[in-house]
Order: C-alpha cells, then structure tokens, then sequence
C-alpha cells in the first residue's frame, strides 16, 4: 500500500475505472463492497495505487474532486495536531468496515485529506 494515494470522486465510477483500466492498464486490487454498486475501487498502476470513489452528486469539474489518503501510524495523534498546523477537522475519527481508522480534514488551502491507519 501506498502512504500517499490520490482518490478522485466521481459521479461515473464505471466511466473512470474503464479509463483507466484501459489507458493505463490498471488492476484491481480492493474495491468495497465486494457485490453490488461499488463505493471505493483500489487501483494499482505500475508501483503506485489510486482510489476511486463514486460520489453521485459529483458534477465533472466541480472542486473539490482529489483527495488525499495519507496512511500514518496513529490517526488519533495526528489529528490532534492538524488545527495547529492551521488545518481544520470535519469531526472524529471512525472506523470504517474496509479495515481503516479514518479521520477527514483539510489542509490550511482547503484541499480534502484523509488520515488512514490499518485497525
């Protein structure tokens, strides 16, 4: 896994993975759920992974579309030095059912950061 991943949001997640499936010849490697509409698909181009994320009400070209994943070592700890930093927080930390503690933020321009650990 990559520390760093991008993750973009898309109202076409079908329309994405195909792109890049194709241009790229990415692999799947996670994707949640297993059955059904997928939420996330992990990628793997070459050494580097890539996230996507359907989000329906994602216009093409709207801000934000990026976000970055950053896995640290303690997502609890790290978050409490984000305001400091002069970033903000969007609330706790969860964990989520793919196996992740993740806390959302922003960077001091507003750009959107996931904080990632394994649980």
């Amino acid at each position: 896994m990559s520390t760093i991943q991008p993750v973009i949001l898309t109202a076409d997640l079908d329309v994405l993975l195909g792109f890049y499936t194709e241009l790229f010849g990415a692999e799947q490697i996670f994707r949640v759920p297993e059955e059904g509409p997928a939420f996330y698909v992990g990628l793997r181009i070459g050494d580097s992974d890539l996230g996507l994320v359907a989000k329906a009400d994602q216009e093409a070209g709207a801000a934000p579309r990026i976000v970055l994943s950053i896995a640290v070592d303690d997502v609890d700890e790290t978050l409490g030095r984000v305001e400091a930093l002069g970033g903000s927080a969007g609330g706790g930390p969860n964990d989520m059912p793919w196996g992740q503690r993740v806390a959302h933020i922003k960077d001091p321009e507003g750009n959107p950061v996931n904080l990632t650990q394994p649980t």
